[in-house]
């Protein structure tokens, strides 16, 4: 992998975390579709003395499945959700009886994710033989458009995500990598990616 190559995969990274930093800290897009909950003490404690210790991703209703059900008991269990999700509430939750929450190493893990993402987005642009400015902006957008697709929509889709989340999550996905294709278009130059040394 050449230098150029490491350079805009870095510097993309890092133009990366900033702008997710503008969109979470400046912008409302890190808050779009967020709400907090009313009586939050009332709401807490009954999780802890229904779900303990069991930390984990909860989704409901359940329709009354239970571990180890029959695929007949699944289908079965399915349909009453269904009728109870029209009827009630429904939703997922992701719990955890005690988080010690390390802003640092979550704020690094972040920026590690971030280039990581920016690292292999011009890696992949670097496989090919486009030329152009406007291609290799293209290129990397697409990735995002497509990162963007893969998580969001299925998890709104199945899982009933709020639109105004996932819309705002999409297009912070897809501004990052948006940014990432100027940046690696500018620092690879008009020389073929494939051709990079």
């Amino acid at each position: 992998m050449s230098t150029r190559i490491i350079l805009a995969g870095i510097v993309g990274g890092i133009v990366m975390f900033i702008w997710n930093f503008v969109a979470h800290e400046l912008l409302p897009l890190g808050e779009m579709g967020v709400r907090l909950i009313p009586n939050e003490d009332a709401v807490t404690s009954v999780l802890q003395t229904n779900l303990g210790d069991t930390s984990g991703f909860y989704v409901f209703p359940s329709g009354g499945l239970t571990p180890g059900a029959t695929r007949e008991q699944k289908e079965a269990a399915m349909k009453k959700a269904e009728e109870q999700m029209a009827a009630g509430a429904g939703g997922v939750l992701i719990y955890r009886p005690k988080r010690i929450f390390n802003f640092p190493k979550r704020l690094g893990i972040e920026f590690a994710t971030e280039m990581i993402e920016s690292l292999l987005a011009v890696f992949l642009l670097a496989q090919t033989r486009i030329t152009s400015f406007g291609g290799k902006v293209g290129f990397i957008l697409t990735a995002g458009i497509l990162a963007a697709i893969a998580t969001n929509v299925p998890y709104a889709n199945w899982y009933g995500f709020p639109k105004t989340f996932t819309l705002a999550q999409m297009i912070m996905m897809v501004v990052s990598f948006l940014l990432v294709g100027i940046v690696a278009a500018l620092v690879l130059g008009k020389r073929s990616a494939a051709a990079t040394p």
